[in-house]
């Protein structure tokens, strides 16, 4: 039988790259569509190939740089292009800023069509290279490899990764030896762990047919200098898991934290699973001026420490507040913001959604004797009501620090109802920020925009805007 021939894909010559997306591609213009290209930086002459074609659009992958950007560097990680982090490694960091500061104000005239004073400058990250407090690493028994005769030639039991998923392949596992994201003894106890399990024969899992022992890592590190380590088992053996996890405690003196979690789901997460404490305590603690905040295994913290103080100064400075006013911290996760306001306030009020997390700001208000903040748990647009408000005081100031997606309009509907005299919207996402802002733009004018990066040589960012009531 004649074999069918594989459609070759069009490529395109010599593409002058000039700019970046919202979403950290670059694009280039092509007989008037826009071309989206990962990888590449404004400046590069390239050849793509062609991936998809849509009536306004196009996006490929660069094939070959015919000439450089004269603003290229080398990249400085080994695993740069095949890892789905860390994309702009060659653009030179004052670059990145420039990029994510125009992103910020595109975004909120675009979407959202609002009136903007001049955006501050935004406030770069001193660390560019092991900036991250958490990560979490992936067992597989399919670890990626780039040659296919390799492939071919590479017995099973030598297929095992502990890394990073390649993008747009959720059961292949980029095997990371070293990592730039995270301080030591990160890269030592992943490499410690990978070296143990396939001494000892541990499966690593497969993520297709749910089956093997060993499933992910998530390894947390704070300024303190404190590790916390929690391993995910796919089933309970404990012989295998006391062996493991003893090893880790004889080989690394400074894990304050040692856990571990048994999951038998069939996705990764663990907020919905027990967590048990193997070895040390049951949490670690980061620093921010006088506050300690207790980090459990399931905590959110922001995930560049020293950015996230940045962040929340600005915050603080946004919201001027005398000492007098009661402040709503939405979305509050663990209290840090909340926390970190309450010197400056009478009163303030945290809302998160996830239980856990409202415990550990419970607990961090009492580590640091602070007794003016309440926290309260569930869906903000159930929570967030006229008679919430009744009960806990009109707000004179509301911070906003939502997921992603942004917030309910109901939510907006209840904050303009509510009418406090400031609101600070952070946001990872300025696109859902101007979108949320723009429903409330009739009350609020936008009187300053601070940027904030937190994770270099990526396109993401925190952007920080402050609303104030009109007079109408």
């Amino acid at each position: 039988m004649k074999q069918m021939r594989k459609k070759e894909r069009e490529v395109l010559h010599d593409i002058v790259i000039e700019s970046v997306a919202a979403e950290g591609k670059a694009i280039a213009k092509i007989n008037g569509k826009v071309l989206f290209v990962p990888f590449a930086i404004p400046g590069d002459v390239v050849d793509v190939e062609i991936h998809r074609k849509k009536s306004g659009w196009m996006e490929g992958v660069v094939k070959q740089i015919t000439a450089p950007s004269p603003d290229r560097i080398e990249p400085f990680c080994s695993y740069y292009g095949t890892c789905g982090g860390c994309k702009w490694q060659p653009l030179p960091y004052p670059l990145q800023l420039k990029f994510k500061q125009q992103q910020v104000e595109d975004q909120l005239k675009r979407i959202g069509s609002l009136e903007l004073p001049e955006i501050l400058p935004i406030i770069g990250s001193d660390n560019t290279k092991y900036y991250r407090n958490k990560l979490e690493f992936t067992f597989s028994n399919k670890r990626w490899i780039e040659s296919l005769s390799e492939a071919e030639n590479i017995p099973a039991d030598e297929r095992q990764g502990l890394g990073f998923h390649i993008s747009g392949m959720f059961d292949k596992v980029l095997d990371i030896h070293k990592c730039y994201l995270q301080e030591s003894p990160s890269d030592e106890i992943r490499n410690h762990i990978r070296k143990f399990a396939l001494e000892n024969k541990y499966d690593f899992f497969d993520l297709r047919e749910q089956t093997g022992f060993l499933r992910t890592l998530i390894i947390r590190t704070a300024t303190t200098g404190e590790t916390m380590v929690i391993v995910v088992f796919a089933y309970d053996d404990k012989e295998k898991i006391n062996k493991l996890m003893s090893s880790l405690t004889e080989t690394f003196n400074g894990i304050k934290s040692l856990n571990y979690v048994i999951n038998g789901k069939r996705n990764d997460t663990i907020s919905d699973l027990p967590v048990i404490n193997f070895a040390g305590e049951d949490a670690i603690y980061e620093k921010m001026e006088n506050l300690r905040f207790r980090i459990g295994p399931k905590s959110f913290y922001q995930t560049n420490s020293d950015q996230a103080y940045k962040l929340y100064s600005v915050v603080r400075e946004f919201a001027g507040l005398t000492g007098n006013e009661t402040v709503y911290d939405l979305y509050t996760g663990t209290g840090t913001i909340a926390l970190f306001l309450s010197a400056g306030a009478a009163k303030v009020v945290g809302v998160e959604y996830v239980p856990e997390a409202i415990e550990d700001a419970f607990s961090n208000a009492s580590v640091n004797n602070i007794d003016n903040c309440s926290f309260y748990a569930g869906d903000m647009k159930d929570v967030l009501s006229s008679s919430f408000i009744a009960e806990n005081g009109k707000p004179d100031v509301i911070v906003l620090d939502p997921p992603r997606s942004g917030i309910h309009p109901d939510v907006a509907k209840v904050i303009i109802e509510a009418r406090p005299s400031k609101i600070v919207y952070v946001s990872c996402n300025p696109a859902t920020q101007a979108r949320d802002i723009s429903l409330m733009k009739d009350y609020y004018s936008v009187t300053a925009v601070q940027p904030v990066d937190m994770f270099p040589h990526t396109h993401h960012l925190e952007n920080v805007a402050l609303l104030e009531l009109k007079n109408n």
